[in-house]
């Protein structure tokens, strides 16, 4: 007896694809499958339903934050993860650059005090035409002679500095003591204020503090022609200046040397050393309290080497070592270094009625 097979349950499709069971199931379950989506889609959901649910919803406000540095300053510009690169390679190939080391720096202060000698004399000459070996220069000279030698002597150096060392350095000048004016640009609206409110505090703290009657800078303040001059010198030279000595030169030349000195005296770590040019976190800490010091005993003359004015002038320093590392830019602390000299002068101008009457300024 041959088996009668039901070719209308196993009957192919067309496309080649295989019905089973009765049609009217096959119905049924097609009108289920539509019910859901038609359900749980967004158009089976009623409207008031929806509305009822969006307002039955709370509100959920951002709580605010105290911003920090990280807000302030960007972290993309970042390098406080130790250990730095000091200066990027050219080549996979090519030996680790740290520049600027020691020699470098000395170089730097040799051509300024070279210069500065130079132009000494040169005021010396002119201020006292006949032989005077025990005169002094600074009582018999006026401030505007010794603030144009100063502008001089800064100028020339970095002439000379801007075509030496990119000899010596196979890169640019503002390459190797990382200028980086793009990360000054990009922060100059938060790096100015920083500036402005660290010379407000230097000078609320140091209004609180008994000084000399008699400190060297007064000689810079007798005439409204000396103040001007001295106001432009130190705005916008000098913390150029102190900022490429002290941030661009010494303090990555001491952060070298710290590490090389503590380098273990093994074939590896001499291997390590000739294959990087990292900086480890002890060193720039090394570095910057003592290039703190030096930035502060450069200033101490100027304010009769009063200690509290001293140990604002070294957290100052401190201040802008911070900024220069975390942004990887030496015009960055300058930023901020002549934001804070202006603000010192702008509250000296308005205290004596547009340097009018500087018989009103106090120490």
């Amino acid at each position: 007896m041959t088996p009668r097979f039901n070719h209308q349950r196993f009957e192919h499709h067309k496309f080649g694809r295989q019905r089973t069971g009765h049609p009217i199931s096959r119905l049924w379950n097609l009108s289920i499958v539509q019910s859901k989506i038609a359900f749980f889609s967004s158009s089976g959901i009623p409207d008031n339903f929806q509305t009822r649910s969006q307002q039955d919803t709370p509100t959920v406000r951002p709580i605010p934050t105290i911003p920090t540095v990280r807000d302030i300053l960007p972290d993309g510009e970042a390098i406080l993860r130790p250990p730095m690169d000091n200066t990027p390679n050219d080549g996979a190939g090519d030996a680790p650059h740290r520049i600027p080391h020691l020699g470098h720096a000395f170089l730097f202060l040799a051509i300024t005090g070279l210069l500065l000698l130079l132009t000494q004399l040169v005021l010396l000459g002119v201020t006292h035409p006949a032989p005077a070996i025990h005169s002094t220069i600074s009582p018999n000279v006026s401030p505007k002679l010794l603030v144009a030698s100063e502008a001089f002597t800064y100028l020339t150096t970095l002439t000379i500095s801007w075509l030496l060392f990119p000899v010596l350095w196979k890169r640019s000048f503002p390459d190797g003591i990382k200028a980086n004016p793009d990360a000054a640009r990009r922060n100059a609206i938060k790096l100015i204020p920083i500036g402005i409110v660290l010379s407000f505090t230097v000078q609320a703290v140091s209004s609180l503090v008994t000084l000399p009657k008699n400190i060297p800078m007064d000689d810079f303040f007798r005439t409204p022609s000396d103040i001007w001059i001295i106001t432009l010198f130190g705005v916008l030279l000098a913390p150029l200046f102190e900022e490429v000595l002290f941030r661009g030169f010494l303090l990555p030349a001491f952060a070298i040397a710290y590490d090389w000195l503590s380098l273990p005296r093994t074939p590896a770590a001499r291997d390590l050393w000739n294959s990087t040019n990292k900086i480890t976190l002890p060193a720039l800490i090394f570095s910057a309290i003592l290039t703190s010091i030096l930035f502060t005993a450069l200033h101490g003359q100027q304010v009769a080497y009063a200690w509290p004015v001293l140990i604002l002038l070294f957290c100052v320093s401190l201040a802008l070592t911070f900024i220069r590392l975390r942004l990887r830019s030496v015009l960055a602390s300058t930023l901020v270094h002549a934001s804070y000299n202006f603000t010192i002068f702008l509250t000296a101008f308005v205290a004596t009625g547009g340097y009018r009457h500087l018989d009103k300024m106090t120490h």
